[in-house]
Parts: C-alpha cells; sequence; structure tokens
C-alpha cells in the first residue's frame, strides 16, 4: 500500500524540523521538507535575515515575495497528499491560497504566541486547523470560531546525548536581565551555577558578536548545540528552566526532565504535564530557589528520585511521536 506523501514546511529553528520528520516518518507516511529559511546563498541570507528583524510595517513585499515563491515551487513539484506548517508566518497570502485552491489537506502547528508573529486575524482564516503550544491562544481560536487544538512542545527521545561532567546547576539559554539577576543570587549564594550561551560566553568570539561586554560576573560556558544541551542537562544536580513572557512551555520544559535531569522550573501551572515536587521542582521566589538548590547539592538521593519520575513521565506522554499522532488530526 503506499504511504501518504506528506510535505512538512518549516524554519530551522535549532534542527527541529529533522525530529518532527522523523517522528512522522515513524507514524507511517513518506515525508519531504521545505526548510523556508534555510540560509542559501548570500542573498538569501539577507533575505532571511530582514524577514526575521525587521518589524511588520517595514518589510519589502519582494522579500516575502522570495521566500513565498520557493515554497510554492517544491510544493507545485512535490505535488504531496498533505501538508503540515510549523510556524509558517513568514509565508504570504499567495502560499495559502495556493493550498486551498489544490485541495490537499494541511494545518499549522504554532511554536509561539499569536501575538508575536505576522499572522493577520483575515489570514488566519485560511491557514487550515490551527495546533498551538499557547493554550491561551487555543481558547482564544477557538472562542472566535476558528478549528484549533493545544498540542504542546516535546523532547526528542532519539537525540543522541552527548556526555558531559558538568557539576554545576546549569542554564542553557539566552541571556535576558531576569536571568541574569536570578543566576547572580545564585552564585553569590554559594550555589555552584553555570550559564551557558553565546551571550553568556566570555569566549572572544562570543563577546564580539554579540557585544555583550559585560562580563555576566558567574562561571558560564560557551553555546551548546542539541546533543551538548542535553548532555549538560543530565549530568548537572540540576538544570534551570526559566521562562520570559510566554504563557506556552518552552522546549526545555521536557528536554530537561527528558534527558533524565533534575529540572527546577519558575511555573507553577506546570502542573499541565508534571507533578511538582515529585516529577519537577518548582519556585517563585529567588529565596525558594536557593533553598531548593542547597537541599538538590546535601541530598542526591532525594534528587535522584525526582529526575527519574521526571524522565519516566516525559518518555510516556512528552515524546515527539506522541505529539504528531496528536497533529495528525489536523488532516484526518
Amino acid at each position: 500500500m503506499t504511504k501518504p506523501k506528506l510535505l512538512l514546511v518549516s524554519p530551522g529553528f535549532h534542527g527541529y524540523w529533522m525530529t518532527i520528520r522523523d517522528s512522522i516518518v515513524r507514524l507511517g507516511y513518506e515525508v519531504v521538507t521545505h526548510v523556508y529559511d534555510a540560509p542559501g546563498n548570500i542573498q538569501e541570507r539577507i533575505t532571511n535575515k530582514i524577514l526575521h528583524d525587521l518589524p511588520e510595517r517595514f518589510r519589502p513585499e519582494n522579500l516575502e515575495h522570495q521566500v513565498t515563491e520557493k515554497a510554492i515551487a517544491v510544493f507545485s513539484e512535490q505535488k504531496p497528499d498533505i501538508v503540515l506548517v510549523v510556524k509558517g508566518d513568514q509565508l504570504g497570502h499567495r502560499w495559502w491560497e495556493t493550498l486551498e485552491r489544490s485541495g490537499v489537506r494541511y494545518g499549522t502547528w504554532m511554536y509561539d504566541e499569536l501575538r508575536r508573529m505576522r499572522y493577520t486575524d483575515e489570514l488566519l482564516h485560511h491557514i487550515g486547523p490551527i495546533a498551538s503550544y499557547s493554550p491561551a491562544d487555543v481558547q482564544d481560536l477557538k472562542s472566535r470560531g476558528f478549528d484549533a487544538i493545544d498540542v504542546p512542545l516535546a523532547y526528542d527521545s532519539h537525540m543522541k546525548i552527548a556526555p558531559s561532567k558538568e557539576t554545576h546547576i546549569s542554564f542553557v539559554g539566552a541571556r535576558y536581565e531576569g536571568r541574569e539577576r536570578m543566576l547572580k543570587a545564585l552564585h553569590q549564594a554559594g550555589i555552584p551555577v553555570r550559564a551557558y550561551g553565546k551571550q553568556w560566553s566570555r569566549h572572544w568570539w562570543d563577546v564580539a558578536r554579540t557585544r555583550q561586554f559585560k562580563d555576566p560576573g558567574l562561571p558560564t560556558g560557551r553555546d551548546l548545540d542539541r546533543s551538548q544541551a542535553y548532555g549538560v542537562m543530565a549530568a548537572s544536580p540540576g538544570t534551570l528552566n526559566i521562562h520570559g513572557d510566554q504563557d506556552g512551555f518552552t522546549m526545555r520544559t521536557f528536554e530537561a526532565s527528558g534527558v533524565g535531569g533534575l529540572q527546577i522550573i519558575d511555573r507553577d501551572d506546570v502542573t499541565r504535564y508534571y507533578e511538582p515536587g515529585t516529577e519537577v521542582l518548582t519556585y517563585s521566589s529567588t529565596a525558594e530557589l536557593i533553598e531548593l538548590c542547597r537541599r538538590i547539592v546535601a541530598d542526591p538521593q532525594w534528587a535522584q528520585k525526582i529526575r527519574e519520575a521526571g524522565k519516566r513521565r516525559t518518555l510516556a506522554e512528552h515524546t515527539f511521536d506522541e505529539r504528531v499522532k496528536v497533529l495528525e488530526t489536523l488532516w484526518l
């Protein structure tokens, strides 16, 4: 029996498109992919940079046109039975009109809040059934008559974990003021903590390219690829998950526990996915976080039980293989 052919149209976004692709293949589909913001020649790199960075009102229409036409060309060449678009807000009206006219089954998965994307209310009516990691967006969309479902992010259970010997409480992520303040407080309290990422790094090249000339005042490491980040989180006594202005949960929420790390997260509403105190640790103040970290260091047996429970829960419920089974309902 011929497998249905699915075209996955996705941004590069740390290579997660490969993870999604492989999970859909395991579900029984033939999958072809188009990474719509993949770097190409110099002109294409400049185009993608402008599309990412410019406010909507300043974005030249011809740049969106180039990205859109390239995606349409791939669709026309591949002739898929199904199209899954990930995020997709760099694609113009003509892309969605092409899908609508073709009669192909399609849907869209969003890993960001709508308020940070370029979709207009009018365009949302043309992007097919919507899956979003944001519960608030799903509730709002459904209240306005859109076909929307809640599909959180996930852990890539097939990614190789690079071995690490990290002995510090770890944080892997971007350097924001609130995060820096929290990590410095831990460091000043005598907690062994290390922050990883190009904005934290004191390597000369990272300082030059990020222009982060001010030393954060705590141990740091360089940017990590996903395999290395998994290794650091797994080896650390505990790993921090500090959110920003989000109502959805980051990929890190499922990765930190999935790799067998002890996740310390700043959101009590993680109860949607994990049991605080049993599978993850939550905190609501700097003082509470300091005390948690001290206990983690002092009582590794207690910490080990929590990390094992979090990993079990993740592997059972929160992998990409599980998520694509829900995404499949967008086109069935």
